[in-house]
């Protein structure tokens, strides 16, 4: 299958639309682009950026939301040889802003109509609007900022080939809330495009409903391109609201919906508040990713749904997919599933020797699905893959004797409660599991010699459970030194616009 991948990203849509022209490639709203038209405005786009000076290795930034004009920008750009770097627009200025200074694009793009939050960025750094002429009313108004000062990069000791250099470039929070800057190449997202496009068995009659953010690694290389790659129509939003997720599935053929736990707990929460019905007739395949998956929600969504919660397991650094249930082996359990064709896992204890088989280790994975490094960090990229081509991904798992992977939580999140291990997933699973919880995350908290257990929840509408009736009911579902010593209930736990809880955060609010 790797012999056959195109060499770059964009060329994609240069085979769809020699193949079928005429069939739809995006919706936004109002707007449709067919594959040829969509090729159209990449080309159109190319040259511009090409005018411009954009070359091989020049990043160029997309500040948007999903959108037809930030997909163009993307293959445009990845056509170049350049770099993508595709930016969420709801990111503060000080978020955005140390990433622009980090990158140092030559252009900076902002995609206007879909994000008010791009709007203000464009007027914060005095973008211009773009030339008419590549911003027609099928695509989207966009700005732009131009810097000709700025130097082309070269994927050191990587291949010269096309397909091995540098397609985007992906900033994450990770666990500490400080972005690195994920190098992944054309080679990296089109292994998993292809992978994941056919375990699902993507075909030219989908409608995926993509409102994971483009900007997020499972949003551009799963959703996004993996869509592309097998024919499919995007049908694109730029952010997650119960209501229209629900208005899409009842009425545009959508039959394909991937999404984080939380979207997932929220639409059923929505549905429930209003008293609405299911109504999803076209709807052949569920996934959950991005976080943990848990029992409850699980059940519930399956009831409601009537079709398989799928779920994997994957990280920014493996482009990212590394495993994932299968669609002729759906599971009862919440594992992530098979580890998917073409990758290694090993498991490693904290000494550096083997997990034995069956025994909770941090999984390191091997493959064409590893990235290139991070940018202009060569140390932490020594740290995180090592010489044998391992990527030490900081999560803790377990493999049963089947091959289905357990992810039990990330090391640096190990709560070590009186000298017992305690993996947050096990007490939010717990609290989950509560019918007024829509979502919970669970933190340590030093104390003198010990750690605590504390929780921080959001409620479902209308709920009425207190903090003082959730302690009482996970303490008689946890063993003592895993229950909570405090939990908080929030409004709404802080997350990422993938709805990725961000626990940071909650250790900055402690």
């Amino acid at each position: 299958m790797l012999a056959t991948l195109p060499s770059r990203i964009s060329d994609i849509v240069v085979r769809s639309a020699a193949l079928q022209p005429e069939a739809l490639a995006l919706i936004e709203d109002g707007r449709h682009l067919s594959r040829a038209q969509l090729l159209q405005a990449i080309q159109a786009t190319a040259a511009q950026l090409s005018e411009w000076g954009v070359q091989s290795g020049d990043r160029v930034m997309i500040v948007a939301e999903n959108s037809i004009a930030q997909i163009v920008l993307l293959l445009a750009s990845a056509s170049l040889d350049a770099w993508a770097l595709v930016s969420n627009a709801r990111l503060s200025a000080a978020e955005l802003d140390a990433i622009r200074a980090h990158a140092q694009p030559r252009v900076v793009a902002y995609v206007l109509e879909t994000s008010a939050d791009a709007q203000h960025h464009t007027q914060r750094h005095q973008a211009q609007a773009a030339p008419t002429a590549i911003h027609g009313p099928e695509i989207g108004q966009w700005a732009y900022t131009l810097d000709p000062q700025v130097t082309a990069e070269t994927t050191s000791g990587a291949s010269t080939a096309s397909s091995h250099q540098c397609a985007a470039l992906i900033y994450t929070t990770g666990t500490t809330g400080a972005p690195k800057g994920v190098m992944l190449s054309h080679r990296n997202l089109l292994f998993i495009a292809a992978i994941s496009s056919t375990l699902r068995r993507v075909a030219p009659g989908d409608v995926v409903y993509t409102v994971l953010p483009v900007s997020h690694v499972y949003g551009l290389a799963s959703v996004c391109l993996g869509s592309l790659y097998a024919g499919a129509t995007l049908r694109l939003a730029p952010r997650f609201t119960p209501e229209a997720v629900r208005h899409s599935l009842a009425n545009e053929h959508v039959s394909i919906f991937q999404g984080v736990p939380a979207m997932h707990a929220k639409l059923l929460d929505h549905l429930h508040a209003q008293g609405l019905p299911w109504v999803a007739p076209h709807l052949r395949f569920a996934y959950s990713g991005g976080s943990p998956l848990d029992a409850a929600l699980k059940a519930r969504v399956e009831s409601v749904y009537g079709v398989t919660l799928h779920n994997g397991y994957g990280m920014t650094e493996s482009s990212p997919t590394i495993a994932q249930t299968m669609l002729d082996a759906p599971r009862s359990d919440t594992s992530a599933g098979q580890i998917i064709p073409g990758v290694e896992v090993c498991f490693m204890l904290p000494d550096g020797t083997p997990a034995a088989t069956g025994e909770t280790g941090e999984i390191w994975v091997r493959g064409p699905n590893v990235m290139l490094g991070y940018y202009r960090n060569p140390e932490q990229t020594r740290l995180t893959v090592n010489a044998e081509g391992w990527l030490k991904t900081g999560d803790l798992a377990r493999q049963d004797a089947d091959g289905a992977l357990h992810i039990v939580g990330r090391s640096k999140e190990l709560i070590i409660r009186s000298g017992f291990n305690v993996y947050p997933a096990e007490v939010e699973q717990v609290l989950n599991a509560h019918p007024e919880v829509v979502q919970s995350a669970v933190i340590g908290r030093p104390v003198e010699g010990n750690e605590e257990v504390i929780a921080f929840v959001e409620l479902a509408a209308h709920a009425q459970v207190s903090a003082a009736e959730l302690i009482a009911w996970s303490s008689a579902r946890l063993a003592p030194y895993k229950r909570p010593a405090e939990i908080h209930v929030l409004a709404a736990l802080p997350a990422a616009a993938t709805g990725k809880l961000l626990k940071h955060r909650l250790r900055d609010l402690l």
